[in-house]
């Protein structure tokens, strides 16, 4: 994240206004996307588990996968960010999630577990890329004193991305497949296996297109550019500013990796406790 922002002059980017509200819309839209993508994670759930006959270790793992990619992409993503510029990778964030996206297609037609669980952290690493840049660009694309109200704004189009991709998720995965079908205790043949498996090759198709379209669209765009705000500062001074000094960054790193651990345990076995029959 920049450091505090008090003017707009330190910022180097104008005031939001006419001319960035469709910057922030196309930065939204990135917001929506990642949020979207995330959901669909969940939804492949049941629908792997009985694709792979997965137990809850294995099952457990597709989830977390998803978030150890955080931890190994986002310093390798400040790193890109510092080299190529945060519009640059915004476009490099968007190809590797379409990359992981054509990588489901290859997990589905094989089919393979262990392939499906490298293309979900390709995946995620390309929206930890997004999130390392598109949040400080949010922050300091307008006026200062309205970058709070900006976050919001975008953070609820990732709210609707999670809202939304449940309905696409449950209609093109498990409303095509045998396994979202079928009555409880029903056991798939392999050629029922091998067909359900293959009904996430079109849902991850437009995902990818999308992803494409949008990396395109980013790359051709206007962005401002970002200021003298979020350029990195000399190694002499960057030893009075060390982060470890914050209260809040060090007790809240922990914080969020338990909160982690909770939502990884809610939202995946949660899934798996609503289908058992006797539920």
């Amino acid at each position: 994240m920049p450091a505090p922002i008090t003017s707009p002059a330190r910022t180097g980017v104008a005031p939001a206004g006419g001319g960035h509200g469709r910057a922030l819309g196309l930065l939204a839209s990135l917001f929506f996307m990642w949020g979207f993508i995330t959901v669909i994670n969940n939804t492949l759930l049941p629908h792997l588990k009985s694709v792979f006959d997965l137990n809850y270790t294995q099952t457990t793992l597709i989830e977390s996968v998803w978030f150890i990619a955080y931890f190994f992409a986002s310093i390798p993503s400040a790193k890109l960010i510092e080299r190529i510029g945060y519009q640059r990778s915004l476009v490099v964030g968007l190809l590797i999630m379409a990359a992981g996206a054509l990588g489901m297609i290859l997990a589905a037609s094989i089919p393979s577990y262990g392939v499906t669980l490298v293309m979900l952290f390709v995946i995620a690493s390309g929206i930890t890329l997004l999130q390392v840049a598109a949040n400080p660009y949010v922050a300091v694309i307008g006026a200062p004193e309205t970058a709070s109200s900006r976050l919001n704004l975008v953070q609820a189009m990732n709210s609707a991305g999670t809202m939304l991709a449940p309905l696409f998720g449950a209609y093109l995965i498990l409303g095509r497949s045998k396994g979202g079908t079928a009555a409880n205790g029903v056991v798939l043949t392999p050629a029922e296996r091998l067909a359900d498996a293959q009904s996430v090759i079109l849902p991850y198709v437009l995902v990818a297109i999308v992803l494409v379209v949008l990396a395109v669209v980013i790359a051709r765009f206007p962005l401002p550019a970002m200021g003298a705000a979020t350029s990195r500062v000399a190694k002499e001074d960057r030893k009075n500013h060390s982060l470890w000094k914050h209260r809040n960054l060090v007790f809240g790193i922990p914080a969020i990796f338990i909160y982690l651990i909770a939502e990884i345990g809610v939202a995946n076995l949660f899934v798996n406790f609503v289908s058992q029959p006797n539920i």
